[in-house]
């Protein structure tokens, strides 16, 4: 699958951050890990930490997939809103699924700074703005609910907004759980470090075959070599959908711009994060080295030669979009780009084991908190692995 088009900012900034080698001769394991993004670094950063002996291979180039595209926000915020992911899921679970983004948002902090190299982490506060009056009403109710569950936020009014922004709305949720990251760097990073605690990573790798069976699971690879494993994750992101009969996701493309790098690190309201109700929705982040990404403008198909053809006037409509609340702002693209994503019809990720695939197990992060997804992924996994229940296991899984 075409996941994006090229020159993706993050990609561009850093280059091949390492270098992995192909798979040269066959290999038994505990558990092998296909996909080498940023799902499949936490998955294996996670049983490294136990001392689970795992293998990690990539068709393409370490991180060079969706995860070098991705914007990486790190938000609680579900998609779906909390009011209706109830109808979805019930009151207990929906609730449950945004606390346990809240915790992951934490976690990824914790590894994020025991990590050695930066990786371009930064706690956020997070702006959810009214993108009409007509929105007002559901932002109350969003409040109210996420403030009952011990969410910490505040709803700011018209005169707030107006008082912190350039900008006007009709009303906003100012959250203090968000951050932002550079999601290839700390790929490269999780996988170095497990590295260390015997984790085997190949790249230019691809799977053509996969047998499961009683005992476990069988690869054989384009080279030829086969990884006999008890247990094989699927962390290939978009492209699992098709080792799935069931239809889980819609495809879409979306875009996304960075400016050149601003004098002032101080761009608007504490560089929060900023995101609006409208779908799709328009959001912003700064980076750490002062530049602005705005990404949106999505389209609901996924065509890669239509979308690439869209690529320049969807980074002109981002930019006009941005000018429009920050014309103070002389922002200049120096980066544009599109990546495929995918959303399930409730917002929430899929993970855990479905009949079809025995001895596997899926991780499947969508929507526009796939990282934070990732974390959940990688907790419940390895429990399961360990024979732990997790209590997100029931939320999360297929057969909801």
């Amino acid at each position: 699958m075409d996941l994006r088009t090229e020159s993706p900012f993050w990609l561009m900034r850093s280059g091949i951050v390492r270098s992995y080698p192909s798979i040269k001769h066959s290999f038994k394991t505990d558990v092998v890990i296909m996909g080498g993004g940023i799902t499949g670094a936490l998955i294996a950063y996670y049983l490294t930490q136990e001392g689970i002996p795992a293998i990690v291979v990539d068709k393409r180039k370490i991180g060079m997939g969706s995860t070098c595209a991705s914007t990486s926000l790190l938000q609680y915020e579900i998609d779906t809103h909390l009011s209706d992911l109830t109808k979805y899921v019930g009151v207990q679970k929906a609730n449950k699924s945004y606390l346990l983004c809240v915790e992951a948002i934490h976690k990824i902090k914790q590894i994020a700074l025991s990590l050695k190299k930066d990786v371009g982490f930064a706690s956020r506060r997070s702006l959810y703005y009214a993108s009409s009056s007509k929105d007002v009403q559901s932002l109350k109710t969003e409040y109210q609910l996420r403030k009952d569950i011990g969410i910490d936020l505040a709803l700011l009014n018209k005169a707030d907004l107006t008082e912190l922004f350039p900008f006007s709305a009709p009303a906003g949720l100012l959250s203090s759980a968000g951050a932002q990251i550079d999601a290839y760097l700390f790929t490269h990073e999780l996988l170095y470090t497990s590295m260390q605690q015997n984790l085997q990573v190949f790249d230019n790798t691809e799977v053509v075959a996969i047998n499961t069976h009683k005992k476990g699971v069988s690869l054989q690879t384009n080279y030829g070599e086969t990884i006999q494993a008890k247990k094989l994750i699927m962390a290939c992101g978009y492209e699992a959908q098709g080792y799935l009969s069931k239809k889980i996701v819609d495809f879409n493309s979306s875009f996304a711009i960075v400016s050149e790098p601003f004098e002032s690190d101080d761009l608007w309201f504490e560089n929060c994060l900023i995101w609006e109700t409208a779908r799709p929705y328009l959001y912003m982040r700064t980076t750490s080295d002062n530049r602005v990404l705005v990404g949106g403008r999505d389209e609901p198909f996924y065509n890669p030669e239509k979308r690439d053809k869209l690529t320049s006037r969807k980074a002109k409509q981002l930019l006009n979009d941005f000018q429009k609340k920050f014309p103070n702002l002389d922002f200049r693209i120096d980066f544009s780009w599109a990546g495929t994503f995918a959303e399930t019809k409730d917002g929430l990720p899929y993970i855990g084991e479905v009949s079809e695939w025995p001895n596997t197990y899926f991780a499947l992060g969508f929507g526009g908190n796939g990282i934070v997804f990732s974390l959940l992924a990688a907790e419940i996994i390895r429990d399961r692995l360990m024979g732990k229940k997790n209590t997100g296991e029931d939320i999360f899984g297929f057969d909801r």
